[in-house]
């Protein structure tokens, strides 16, 4: 019996939104954050949990009482430490920028600031990290050539 082979995507192919839940210890600042500070629609939602249009993805803040904050741990990346687990979204480099800058605004604090990451090499990208307010690591990123996704040296 053969494997099955997962397609490969093309930066240029339309995409289906993914779907992501994630713990947050109040859904009061998780509102405030995901709706407020990033922008995202709200969609439906409950006394437990609610979905947020985050740049066309479903993504859902499920309120966990005594929620433990931390990471399972941090990677060396270009001389960072990137938290582990992290999730985040690849923005054209002018909607990052402004995003860079409505973070700024809001007195949002960086694990890593907005900087330009393996500049010069091969998957040259735009990368900021920091926390919403239940602590959860978001990477949001953009590349000057999209086509630099999945490249390698």
């Amino acid at each position: 019996m053969a494997t099955p082979r997962h397609p490969r995507y093309s930066t240029n192919m339309t995409l289906r939104p993914f779907h992501l839940a994630f713990p947050v210890h109040d859904l009061d600042s998780a509102r405030a954050f995901w709706g407020g500070v990033m922008g995202c629609r709200e969609g439906r939602s409950s006394a437990a949990w609610v979905d947020f249009d985050f740049y066309g993805h479903q993504i859902v803040a499920h309120h966990v009482p005594g929620m433990a904050r931390g990471d399972a741990g941090a990677n060396p990346v270009d001389g960072h430490g990137v938290p582990v687990p992290h999730f985040g979204i690849v923005l054209a480099m002018e909607d990052w920028q402004a995003l860079a800058v409505r973070l700024r605004a809001a007195g949002t604090q960086f694990g890593i600031e907005p900087y330009i990451r393996f500049a010069g090499q091969a998957g040259e990208q735009a990368t900021m990290f920091f926390r919403d307010p239940s602590g959860n690591a978001i990477e949001m990123k953009a590349f000057a050539d999209l086509g630099q996704l999945f490249a390698t040296d």
